[in-house]
Order: structure tokens, then sequence, then C-alpha cells
């Protein structure tokens, strides 16, 4: 007959030979041994794992398992064989089991004890430790004393002393539940959804909105509205709650583009039916380039009129000097393309005026400031958009007026 003895010590030795964890993996197996000491639990492969027998005991120190019990535990050490902990996993801990913890970055609760200075006491298995301040939460309270008398999962950042000098983070922890819930919702989010977020921070170039769970998109300027956004602290302010279309999302940068207008009716679907050639409308000048100006004919809806047509002669020199950012007046449809966006206009001039029942006799124009004759790079590249986009069938109309700008910047014979 075999020496019980000799029996565990064989089946401990075995437990050397488990099959490789990962420290922190919470596993399940089936006890098939107890010891004076360990316990030796079936985690499938060719060994066992190897737990305390104190593990295994209630708090009155009785043991409640047996040959045959599933366990679930966590791996708190894979050095020289395989080692589990039950309190670990429920949230409990031993003096002796806190370097394990900190080892292998599992959680163990403590309960805050008061705030002290530069942060707070947390007792945790008998043992004082110290949260910083700045580690108890990812955001810092107005009232510190608010987490006094809590008990919180917390992570050992570092342990010293044989244990008598802790250093604990609750922050470490809900950075990383945190990360796992914006990776999951970060999935969940296609273009086309509709999404409600709060306004964290407001630039000129467009404001960020936290979607949830950290996920954070952009929505530039140029989507806030149909008509040009000159300030977008006038249509956003950061804690407002807004509802954004998701416009795209790069799953290499991990960057969401969002729209504010699209979730409003587009002025441009109108146009067809409301606009004609020939007819004359009030405009108001809200930008102006080397060529020509842009002019607002409603919100959302701009046209551009050539330099040329700011002269009766035609010629484009000193054109700038009778216009002016805000001058309103009556423009001329010249010509209608709704697929590129685009409408060519001529500012009335004095006997050039069109016959109709609403064509004005000539321009009322409100003088505003001076241009200074300078563009800058965004006005530029909003010109190199409107006047170089290109399209398979362009329109008859548009095209006409397209060659008539060319042949006025051509040079002049004399």
């Amino acid at each position: 007959m075999n020496d019980p003895d000799e029996d565990f010590a064989a089946m401990f030795e075995a437990s050397f030979q488990a099959k490789r964890f990962e420290r922190g993996q919470t596993i399940e197996g089936t006890i098939v041994a107890i010891g004076p000491e360990v316990a030796l639990v079936n985690v499938g492969g060719k060994g066992e794992a190897v737990i305390e027998i104190d593990e295994l005991k209630n708090a009155e120190g009785v043991l409640e398992a047996a040959i045959g019990d599933r366990i679930q535990a966590v791996v708190v050490s894979t050095r020289g064989g395989l080692t589990l902990s039950r309190k670990l996993a429920r949230g409990a801990a031993s003096v002796r089991q806190l370097e394990d913890a900190f080892h292998a970055g599992l959680p163990v609760d403590g309960k805050v004890e008061r705030v002290v200075k530069g942060g707070y006491e947390v007792r945790i298995a008998g043992q004082r430790a110290f949260c910083p301040m700045s580690q108890i939460d990812t955001s810092q309270s107005a009232d510190p004393a608010q987490h006094e008398g809590h008990v919180y999962p917390f992570r050992i950042i570092e342990y010293k002393e044989g244990g008598k000098n802790l250093v604990v983070s609750r922050r470490a922890l809900l950075v990383d539940e945190q990360r796992a819930s914006a990776v999951e919702f970060r999935r969940s989010i296609v273009a086309g959804a509709v999404l409600t977020g709060r306004v964290t921070s407001v630039r000129e170039f467009g404001a960020f909105v936290d979607l949830g769970a950290g996920v954070q998109g952009l929505l530039h300027v140029s989507e806030m509205g149909w008509s040009r956004v000159s300030d977008t602290s006038q249509v956003v302010t950061p804690g407002e709650k807004v509802t954004v279309q998701v416009l795209r999302v790069d799953d290499d940068t991990q960057k969401i583009a969002l729209g504010l207008k699209q979730l409003t009716a587009d002025p441009w679907s109108t146009v067809p039916s409301t606009y004609e050639v020939g007819q004359v409308h009030p405009g108001r000048i809200t930008r102006l380039a080397e060529f020509g100006a842009f002019v607002e004919l409603e919100p959302g809806i701009e046209g551009l009129a050539h330099a040329s047509t700011f002269s009766p002669t035609g010629r484009s020199e000193g054109w700038s000097r009778s216009v002016a950012v805000n001058m309103t007046g009556a423009f001329e449809i010249l010509s209608i393309d709704p697929e590129k966006r685009r409408i060519g206009v001529a500012l009335v001039q004095e006997g050039s005026v069109r016959t109709g029942e609403d064509a004005p006799s000539r321009a009322e124009i409100r003088p505003g400031a001076r241009p200074t004759g300078k563009v800058d790079a965004q006005e530029a590249e909003e010109v190199r958009e409107y006047t170089e986009r290109k399209d398979d069938a362009p329109a008859e109309g548009f095209g006409s007026l397209a060659d008539k700008l060319r042949g006025a910047l051509k040079p002049r014979e004399q």
C-alpha cells in the first residue's frame, strides 16, 4: 500500500508540469487532494495547481471545501508552478497574499478610512495603505471626504518593506474598465448612426464631443451648419448635450467624424424649384477672394460673383474698392448647378436689370468694412473647391459661366 504522504508529494511535484496560464486569469478547477498546508486543484492538462488551505477556510477557520469540489480562483503566480488564490477572486486578501496581488496586478478590496495630507488612508487586509488624491477617481472631487467609509477595489502600485509600505490606486482600475468599455462601444459606432453626446471642448476648427465610455468624436466647423460658421462658440458650448450623426469612422486612426447640419433639411434641396437663371435675389457678401466675392442668397445658399461682374465694362481691375464684406444688394442669377452646389451671380448694376416684376432698379448697398485684398489659406481652399470641382457631366449653364470667368482672368489685349 502506498504511503499517502508520498502520493501527495508526487502529486505536488506533478503540479509543476501544469500547463501555462496568465497571471490574473480567473479559472475553474476540481480539488483532487488536500494536504496540511496546500491543496491541489485539477485545472486541466498534465498537472495540478496549488492553493493554500487557508484559502479554503471560512472566517471561523473551518475548512469549507472537500475533494471533488469545483472552485473558481485567480492565477496569482506561475513561477515554479501554478498558484491560485480563491480569496482574491472574491475580493478579499490576507497580508501574505498582497505581494502576489502586487506582482499579478490583481485588485484587492480596501476601505477608505480617512483623508490625509495628499491623499487617503486605506485599510487593506489589516494593513494601512496610502492612496494619492489623484488616484482615488478618474476626476477630481469637489469634496474629498465623500470617499471616506467606502470600500473600493484597489490595485497595489507600490509594495515595500514586506507589505508595510503600500501605495494603491483605484484610478488605475477605473481607467482599465473605461478602456475595455471604450473598445466595445467604439465597435458599435458606425457611419450614419445618430448619437447623443456631450461637448467637452470647443476650438476654432470645431468641437470635441464625448459619445460615451470615453469615446470622443470631432464635430468640424464645416459640419455645424449649412451656412458658414465664423464662431464655433456661437453654435455649441462646453458641457452642452448635443445630438449628432456619425459621418465617418476611421478604423486605423480611431478617429470619428461627426455632423450636426445633417440632422436638418438641406437648403440646396429646394434650389431647383426656387431659383432660375435671370431671377434677381437680394444677397449679402460674406467673403472676398482675389477673383470675386461669395454672396449669401439665403442661409446655407451661397453664390459666386466674379470680379468682372462688379464693373460695367467687364474689367476686373480695382473691383474690390467698390465692395466689402457684409454689403447687401441685388444679384442676378447667371447659372445654377445644384449637383455641384454652385450658383453664379452678378451684382445688378444701374441700367442692367432685366425686366420683371420683382427686379429692383438698382442695388441697394450698405457699406461695411473695406477689404484688405488678401486671401487667407482657408478662403483660398474654399475658392479652389468651389471653382475646380469636377463632374462627369457638368451642367451647361454653369459651364458657360465658368468659360466667361476663365476668360475674364486672362490678360486683356491692349
